[in-house]
């Protein structure tokens, strides 16, 4: 019976873990689609780096986005290569691989679809 409750007990704290947003984000990627710009396909590595690809935005500066990113308890702080400052935006729980939803930071908003 006790291992009995020791496996229930470490299966409900494992259970969040699959339902973090911010995990499948970061394993996963996004597209990020915004009005102005379109989508953008982005990679997060694990060593905190990211890689955006939008046709229009490689045209214009000459190559892929980059930058570096950091989560902070519900928030995804992401700083781009060409515009410095870290920006943090909190994104919803319990979202995984297929899901779309919508994002605001101080940028505005945008829809993310996690790969």
């Amino acid at each position: 019976m006790r291992k009995l409750l020791i496996g229930i007990a470490l299966v409900a704290l494992a259970a969040p873990a699959f339902a973090d947003t911010l995990k499948e984000v970061t394993t996963k990627g996004v597209i990020l689609t915004i009005d102005q710009i379109g989508a953008i396909d982005i990679t997060y590595n694990p060593d905190g780096t990211w890689v955006g690809k939008n046709e229009v935005l490689e045209g214009a500066i000459g190559g892929p986005l980059t930058g570096k990113w950091r989560i902070d308890g519900d928030k995804l702080c992401t700083e781009a290569d060409i515009q410095p400052g870290e920006s943090c935006t909190a994104y919803p729980m319990d979202k995984k691989s297929g899901d779309e939803f919508d994002v605001t930071s101080d940028q505005g908003t945008a829809k993310v679809k996690i790969k």
